[in-house]
């Protein structure tokens, strides 16, 4: 009987978060007050949670949340001051129009875009876009939002509030872009999604964030079939994902690529991640994500470390360096020429990517001058580097990871 209560618990959250986003949306929508849709979204997924593993899930659980939260916030708009009543009665109109037709399943894709566009719109800092998009599309708790950013749960609160407050006072508007707009913006967009998949695939991340970040790029990429850097973005998630369980061994340590069971790897997403980047053909696939996912399938096709195509990875790193120059992608692009070319003029490109400094606080950077003085015979050396950059890692895998190379050498 626990099992049968514990699944009918399962599948009922399963329901009602998966209606969370889309009421969220519409109430937005209709009302234009992004507390108040929230609030009366929140109530209704909590009421189902308290009804649904006892009663069962309706046989339309969206419709059944979208009920309640529509009537939660009908009671709060009739409750409203005489200096906002005709604004209100507005809003009252319109969820009462709502109530009467069913709703299209064009409106709430169209409601899904709109919200995605909001809660990444340029005008907000990055960090605040990244987390409005936490809350109020992917419904994750405010308190985890708050670990993943390192703040506490008060500060990351304030942070949202002053986000919507944005907002509704700079009358932002609760649309898509089109034309040149629509081209400012997807990047940006596209940026949050990535910022958001980073959180879950580090090392110490949290999966969730990088499954929420596939969900939604999955569905960006549904929408906007004639955007490639939008099904670049999802080929390059699904590219990386793949590499999930084969990333720990037992103990929870991290496996480097080199040494990764590739059997582990979830080779379904991988063809599916190739098959989208097949339909990314000639100038679209040299966009900067498109060149990250062609990176990730030169991986991911592979059968081995030695088999992989370096000198295609470094030539993807060359052009992903002219067109979105950053440390961090000379870094990589010294690595793949390591590979590509010998060790020796990886490490010339690596000298030239630290000159400026700006990759001296970072210490994955040791730790590839260590792999590649590792290939070029002097193990000494690389011995001592990468226990160098063990010291400097923040996360407890992967200075484990570092310190078995050592070991090693």
């Amino acid at each position: 009987m626990t099992d049968v209560r514990a699944a009918a618990a399962q599948a009922a959250a399963a329901a009602a978060t998966d209606a969370y986003q889309r009421i969220v949306a519409a109430l937005i929508r209709i009302t234009g007050d992004w507390t108040l849709a929230e609030d009366s979204a929140q109530e209704a997924l909590a009421l189902a949670l308290d009804r649904w593993p006892t009663d069962g899930v309706p046989d339309n659980p969206g419709g059944w949340l979208m009920t309640v939260a529509r009537n939660r916030a009908l009671d709060v708009l009739r409750r409203g001051t005489v200096e906002r009543r005709k604004l209100r009665d507005v809003a009252v109109l319109a969820l009462t129009a709502a109530t009467a037709a069913p709703e299209r399943q064009e409106e709430i894709v169209d409601d899904r875009l709109r919200l995605i566009f909001t809660c990444c719109h340029p005008a907000l800092p990055l960090e605040a876009r990244v987390a409005l998009t936490l809350r109020t599309i992917c419904a994750v708790a405010t308190a985890d939002i708050a670990q993943a950013f390192l703040v506490s749960e008060s500060t990351m609160t304030r942070r949202l509030t002053r986000a919507k407050t944005k907002i509704t006072e700079a009358r932002i508007p609760y649309r898509v872009p089109t034309g040149p707009a629509l081209t400012e913006r997807l990047p940006g967009v596209l940026a949050v999604l990535y910022l958001l998949f980073t959180h879950g695939y580090n090392a110490d991340g949290e999966p969730a964030f990088a499954d929420e970040a596939i969900r939604l790029s999955r569905l960006l990429a549904r929408l906007m079939p004639d955007q490639p850097e939008a099904r670049a973005l999802l080929a390059l998630f699904l590219l990386q994902h793949s590499r999930r369980d084969a990333r720990r061994d037992a103990t929870g340590g991290l496996v480097p690529l080199d040494r990764q069971d590739r059997s582990r790897w979830d080779h379904t997403a991988i063809a599916e991640a190739t098959g989208i980047l097949s339909s990314v053909p000639g100038v679209s696939g040299s966009g900067v994500y498109a060149l990250q996912a062609q990176i990730a399938a030169c991986h991911a096709t592979a059968p081995s470390i030695a088999d992989t195509d370096w000198t295609r990875v470094a030539d993807c790193y060359d052009r992903l360096a002219e067109q979105q120059p950053s440390p961090v992608i000379e870094l990589n692009r010294a690595v793949a020429h390591g590979y590509a070319h010998g060790p020796a003029a990886g490490l010339d490109l690596l000298a030239r990517a630290r000159a400026g400094g700006a990759l001296d606080d970072y210490p994955l950077v040791i730790a590839a001058e260590a792999d590649l003085t590792a290939r070029s015979g002097d193990r000494v050396r690389a011995a001592r580097l990468f226990r160098e950059a063990a010291d400097r890692v923040p996360g407890d895998a992967e200075r484990r990871a570092l310190l078995d190379r050592a070991d090693e050498l």
